[in-house]
């Protein structure tokens, strides 16, 4: 399938280099991570969530959960995860479970977890199972440009 259209698309438009990292066929971020041969901590993980205001994107490392408690209480939205029906309609483009967090390219707020905003380096799913797109972190910030970097997550 390679990079999602939509994902493609804005990378252009945003004028950001980028690496592609293909791996052997991949589902989960750790088991993403091992295939890729990268640190899990470098690997951001997309989790979709939504309340009656509209969809968010969380963005975190693999090697991290959601606290969405914590989420919630922050952004003052009564948030759950989306439902696995919704995501084939939201991103048309993406086989299903390996979403870019790049929400902006397909018109959904996102968050970033602090613990991934200070890595040096940073994956994640070009919208297939085989393929990562790599930047390095301030590129990653540069692109995510919008999104707010709260502390959100813990370490599993």
């Amino acid at each position: 399938m390679g990079i999602a259209i939509t994902l493609q698309d804005y990378l252009s438009e945003k004028g950001t280099e980028y690496d592609v990292v293909d791996h052997p066929h991949a589902l989960g971020s750790l088991k993403i991570a091992a295939a890729a041969h990268v640190p899990g901590d470098r690997l951001a993980k997309t989790v979709v969530l939504e309340d009656d205001d509209g969809y968010l994107i969380a963005v975190v490392p693999s090697t991290h959960h959601v606290r969405l408690g914590a989420l919630r209480k922050q952004l003052n939205r009564n948030l759950r995860l989306a439902r696995e029906f919704d995501l084939a309609h939201l991103f048309k483009d993406c086989e299903f479970g390996a979403i870019p967090p790049v929400g902006q390219a397909y018109g959904i707020e996102t968050v970033i977890s602090e613990d991934l905003a200070q890595q040096a380096d940073i994956y994640f799913e070009a919208g297939d199972h085989r393929e990562l797109i790599h930047l390095s972190g301030s590129q990653f910030l540069e692109l995510m440009s919008g999104a707010d970097q709260l502390r959100f997550t813990r370490h599993v």
